[in-house]
């Protein structure tokens, strides 16, 4: 293959996107995220809101739509939103990955908003992006929705179970693909049409799942099977990027909060944190998280400017940033000794959203061979 030929189909992302380097709006939108959430997403609050119904603090999500506008603030002026993108959005993710917010800020303000939002013009929009409807958006895999739809009349009625719906038990909304006679389609129903809809036991309580049945469902259109794989590409790419974003906030409170104990725990009259063996451990862990920020923040600036041309970056993000997580999960959980070990510490409920992640989007590895195969090698 020549040079030539190789470049015309490796997807290169742009080396220095506008959207980069972080400027005082996006330092203001940090803060005053961090704010909200380090008052009102602590983890006791965190643990209490996941095992309540919806499984989120209504009140905190209010907050958020009303003071943060998550919903609208990566959406485009002309779509009714605020005109920012992934850069800005990808800032509150972080910071709900790093206070472990239970929200659905991914699975509502960044992917369902999203999903909505390919099929061009929806009535329900407006609703999204006021927060009074929650959606919830399916893996849109084989695997997750063994759907089938009917054309009756002028509308469409969907059969069958979708599966591993996060949020799918709070949501108001659910967004699906399904067989049409001519192919797979995207369709939103609502969640009161459901025959039936049962909590899935996982490894993360704060993200609880959700398996829900339809049997003759109403449904809406959203993008026709001519569209749909495009469609399921973009949205599994904004699903894959913030939860890179989520990863590197996660990666960062474990830091802090492992950093925060080998100052404070004793051993020979010193803090462990002034041995060796341990500084070289934090040391790995802060060049992780550094580079899992870089590659986050890198994917949502090229994203921002060209959603086609920042697959591969996605890629790389989504492999570096759970790298990270896991990492920092594991060395949390050790380097906390035996208290880390228990299950009431918050360290293992940080590493069961990191092995929750995991499952929503792949492991490094899936990662990694998505971007082989983006670069044909």
């Amino acid at each position: 293959m020549t040079s030539s030929h190789r470049d015309a189909q490796v997807p290169w992302p742009r080396s220095e996107p506008s959207a980069l380097t972080p400027g005082s709006e996006q330092a203001e939108i940090r803060e005053t995220i961090r704010g909200v959430l380090g008052r009102y997403s602590t983890i006791e609050q965190v643990r209490s809101a996941a095992d309540s119904t919806p499984g989120y603090s209504v009140d905190l999500w209010k907050r958020l739509v009303t003071d943060m506008s998550v919903t609208a603030l990566a959406v485009p002026e002309e779509s009714g939103g605020l005109g920012y993108g992934m850069v800005e959005l990808g800032i509150i993710l972080e910071e709900c990955g790093r206070a472990l917010a239970v929200e659905p800020v991914y699975q509502h303000a960044a992917v369902g908003v999203r999903a909505v939002m390919e099929a061009g013009n929806s009535d329900v929009f407006e609703e999204l992006l006021d927060g009074t409807t929650v959606a919830a958006v399916s893996a849109l895999t084989a695997e997750s929705d063994d759907l089938d739809a009917h054309r009756i009349g002028d509308g469409w009625v969907l059969s069958g179970q979708a599966r591993f719906v996060v949020g799918g038990g709070g949501a108001d909304l659910i967004v699906v693909s399904a067989r049409c006679p001519e192919g797979a389609a995207l369709f939103a129903v609502s969640a009161t049409s459901a025959s039936a809809v049962r909590d899935r036991r996982v490894v993360d309580s704060t993200r609880r799942q959700a398996d829900i049945s339809f049997d003759g469902a109403a449904a809406t259109l959203l993008v026709p099977t001519a569209r749909a794989a495009e469609a399921i590409a973009r949205i599994q790419d904004v699903s894959t990027l913030a939860l890179a974003c989520e990863n590197t906030g996660i990666a960062d409170a474990l830091l802090q909060m492992t950093l925060d104990h080998v100052k404070a725990r004793h051993q020979f009259g010193r803090p462990i944190g002034s041995f060796q063996a341990i500084k070289h451990r934090l040391a790995d862990m802060l060049i992780e998280l550094e580079r899992a920020r870089s590659a986050a923040r890198y994917a949502a600036a090229v994203y921002d400017e060209d959603p086609e041309e920042a697959r591969l970056a996605i890629a790389v993000a989504g492999a570096v940033c759970s790298d990270a997580a896991v990492h920092a999960a594991h060395e949390a959980v050790q380097l906390h000794g035996g208290v880390g070990f228990t299950w009431e510490h918050s360290a293992h409920s940080y590493f069961r959203r990191v092995l929750g992640n995991e499952a929503l989007q792949g492991d490094s590895r899936s990662h990694r061979a998505r971007i082989a195969d983006l670069l044909a090698v």
